[in-house]
């Protein structure tokens, strides 16, 4: 999408503001935007260098400094937070907007470019392949099918960048939101939010706001403007199945010692049935899809075809009709079996255990700890006899199937009505602003970690991705579309730019 062809697309939120196209947005005023982020994009931001995540922190600080906001750095357990407010009328709402400034670790030699915090300016060759280009081109045409490969080029410097320079255009066209702004930008999301968790206590009142806005993660497939409405929880636990005390040679004892892998396979087996259901009794109690939800759940572009040809698998599990339906269910994953033996090589042995670490999906009609008691349950069902802790040689004689159950949860889901006032609002204004209404994800199937956050204002929260989709996320090579950061500043002004009374 070149440049001419995203002003006739985004026409519209230029109306709202009353002003021409050209005059919101220069060409010029867009490649000081996208020079801004090469200089933000260039400071290292792993919390392991306290330093430069202070000068992070800073050069975020003076950018709202500048836009006349109040900013306040809030101490914490690690690093600090970094909070801007600006109140524009004392009657108005207040919009809480949530951003991280750290990034994930990067291994250099992984990359196709000299360092991953130097930015790079790409464009596809005609064989597909990205290919350097100078920085000067952005004195002509911008290509919106440019992109700048960096860490943290997109997760989530590129939304900070967004942001601002949709105040920037409010301020230089002297206008003002209908309502209040507060902003917390994170320091440690990468690494579980630790430094922001740390202060809900203390905090909460600073965090206090009517409506909250986290502007994170990669948009739809289609990079149609996205709004989604809540994300899944998480829920962890091993269950551990026993056989003899020390591993055992198989050819000594083989047909005699019991296969502890063999025990747990088959416990395993009886949770789900071949379309990939769980059996556990009541595990999806709670949750109706009725038609009014499956219409929006449908209304999210699908194409199972392609998505199965991309996954490389024959077919999908049939949780859910679609992709959007089977992340309204919680589910129930295996995400690593280990016996006794860790080190190089295969032994022919029997080992004395076999675990399997599983990791549980919630969605907000699921409780974490329920779920887990719905597992554990299952498991003594099966005729185990369940224990939190090694068995005793005792135990060992007096049971024939043992199993160790030790379970944890992570963090709870949220979801916010899309169909409530605060849903439809920001639905609409989208719908108004680009000229057809934007996807809707009812639940993501991802956790962030600041749902404690979430939990914890108590507010309705939307998340609001703006990224293209193939960005490179936490791997090497990560990068933002130009196009998207265009498209992201008018999705900011046409969030500014609603009246949430």
């Amino acid at each position: 999408m070149k440049t001419i062809s995203i002003y006739l697309f985004l026409f519209i939120p230029f109306l709202l503001l009353g002003q021409n196209p050209d005059d919101v947005i220069s060409t010029q005023d867009f490649k000081n935007t996208l020079l801004l982020h090469k200089e933000f994009v260039s400071i290292p931001n792993l919390p392991e260098n306290k330093e430069l995540m202070l000068q992070n922190i800073q050069w975020v600080a003076q950018k709202y400094d500048n836009l006349d906001f109040e900013t306040t750095l809030l101490e914490t357990s690690t690093l600090p937070i970094l909070i801007a407010e600006k109140e524009y009328n004392p009657n108005y709402k207040t919009v809480l907007f949530y951003f991280h400034i750290d990034g994930q670790p990067i291994n250099p030699d992984a990359w196709d470019q000299d360092h991953p915090f130097t930015p790079v300016l790409k464009e596809k060759d005609k064989e597909g392949t990205w290919q350097p280009i100078d920085w000067k081109l952005l004195e002509g045409d911008i290509d919106d099918e440019w992109r700048i490969f960096a860490r943290a080029a997109a997760d989530d410097k590129a939304p900070i960048i967004m942001l601002l320079s949709a105040l920037n255009i409010l301020k230089t066209n002297n206008n003002t939101p209908k309502f209040n702004i507060k902003v917390i930008f994170d320091p440690e999301e990468e690494y579980g939010s630790t430094a922001l968790l740390s202060t809900l206590d203390t905090y909460k009142d600073r965090y206090a706001s009517d409506y909250f806005i986290v502007m994170d993660g990669p948009a739809h497939t289609t990079n149609k403007p996205t709004v989604t409405f809540g994300c899944r929880g998480i829920a962890t636990c091993a269950i551990t199945t026993y056989g003899s005390k020390v591993p055992q040679h198989s050819g000594h004892y083989g047909n005699y010692v019991p296969n502890p892998v063999f025990s747990l396979s088959r416990l395993l087996a009886s949770m789900k049935d071949d379309h990939g259901k769980v059996l556990i009794e009541d595990y999806y109690k709670g949750i109706d899809i009725d038609p009014t939800v499956f219409e929006l759940l449908a209304s999210v572009p699908f194409d199972a075809k392609k998505l199965n040809q991309a996954l490389g698998i024959h077919s999908s599990e049939q949780v859910g009709r679609n992709y959007q339906e089977s992340l309204q269910y919680p589910s129930l994953n295996v995400r690593q079996i280990g016996t006794s033996w860790k080190g190089k090589g295969l032994k022919t042995v029997i080992p004395e255990y076999a675990t399997a670490n599983i990791d549980v999906r919630l969605v907000p009609e699921t409780d974490g700890e329920v779920q887990l008691q719905k597992i554990k349950r299952h498991i003594q069902q099966q005729g185990y006899y369940v224990i939190d802790r090694d068995p005793t040689d005792a135990e060992r004689l007096n049971h024939p199937k043992i199993a160790k159950f030790t379970g944890a949860l992570s963090v709870n889901a949220f979801r916010t009505n899309p169909d409530a006032d605060f849903g439809k609002k920001i639905r609409n204004q989208l719908k108004e602003g680009f000229g057809e209404d934007p996807i809707v994800i009812r639940l993501m199937g991802g956790t962030v970690p600041i749902i404690p956050l979430i939990n914890t204002l108590n507010v309705p929260t939307v998340i609001i991705p703006m990224v293209n989709m193939d960005n490179n996320q936490h791997s090497p090579n990560e990068n933002i579309r130009i196009g998207n950061i265009r498209q992201g500043i008018y999705i900011c002004l046409a969030i500014l730019n609603s009246n949430y009374e």
